[in-house]
């Protein structure tokens, strides 16, 4: 595949135009399984030449430059591989601003966002985020919210490098405090008083994960996907820890997968904690589950 694609454009400036090695990464694409080939391939070569997006059909039937056909053909051989194109790009857009992404934390996807508007229906200004990754969701909130400080933690140290680098690119380093370790092990022991703690923990189970598409299980960190067994691993230890860490009054957020309302409600409840029904996402699927103390 390289090497038709480099072959097809190493001519510089009097090489293929943008139309025709469009319409060859998009039959490369189809021809790999890839679901919006179209798509994917503008979005590539938009990258590929340094403009956005929308800019593309201006050039389409403008000549390729050789360095830009060399940019593109790198990638799209990555996302014929099913490489995601956020990790490609090495960024991806979450609620309005850019985050950094990379083979060591989820990609944060849209879903997410239903936590991030649930979060900000309330006051808060001491925020915790478990298992945080890309730090997406904290640094959300701490962007929206410029008065309230945050703690991200996760199990993962390259994760939180990914989160400060986010942190520091977005200028919220100083508000922002990244702690190493699993759940609440991360925090100092009698620490507490947050009055928002949220989480998107890894929730598929065991024997879901071969049923995923190629771009979440072959590329994306297998820790942040499942936590092994029945997928309710990380929600048993939030639960358990929860009440202890939240200030009176305050609430924790959870994002769940579609079928395990009852289950973490259940969890829950067993760790002194109040449920509200859950709040769907945008497909109208329960995505996040809102608990406060007792």
């Amino acid at each position: 595949m390289s090497g038709g694609m480099s072959g097809g454009m190493s001519g510089g400036m009097s090489g293929p135009t943008v139309t025709a090695a469009l319409r060859h990464a998009v039959a490369t694409l189809r021809a790999a399984g890839v679901p919006d080939a179209v798509g994917d391939a503008r979005r590539l070569m938009a990258d590929a030449l340094g403009i956005a997006p929308v800019r593309l059909t201006l050039v389409e039937t403008g000549p390729l430059p050789e360095a830009a056909a060399v940019r593109f053909g790198v990638a799209v051989t990555a996302r014929a591989a099913r490489q995601p194109v956020a990790q490609i790009l090495g960024r991806r857009a979450f609620w309005g601003r850019e985050f950094r992404v990379t083979r060591d934390v989820l990609d944060p996807r849209p879903e997410t966002e239903t936590l991030v508007a649930a979060a900000l229906a309330r006051p808060f200004s001491r925020v915790l985020d478990l298992g945080t990754g890309s730090g997406c969701i904290l640094l959300t909130l701490l962007a929206e919210r410029p008065a309230a400080r945050g703690t991200g933690t996760d199990v993962s140290a390259t994760a939180l490098a990914v989160a400060a680098d986010n942190a520091t690119r977005l200028g919220l380093a100083g508000r922002a405090r990244w702690l190493l370790g699993d759940w609440f092990g991360a925090l100092p022991q009698r620490e507490g008083g947050f009055d928002l703690i949220v989480s998107n923990p890894p929730y598929i189970a065991a024997a879901e994960m071969a049923t995923l598409a190629p771009e979440v299980r072959l590329w994306e960190p297998a820790l942040a996907l499942s936590p092994g067994g029945d997928g309710l691993q990380a929600y048993r230890a939030i639960a358990a820890g929860a009440a202890a860490r939240l200030s009176p009054g305050g609430v924790l957020l959870l994002e769940i997968g579609p079928t395990q309302a009852a289950a973490v409600a259940a969890l829950l409840a067993a760790g002194g904690l109040e449920t509200a029904p859950p709040l769907p996402d945008l497909d109208g699927r329960p995505r996040v589950l809102a608990a406060r103390r007792a």
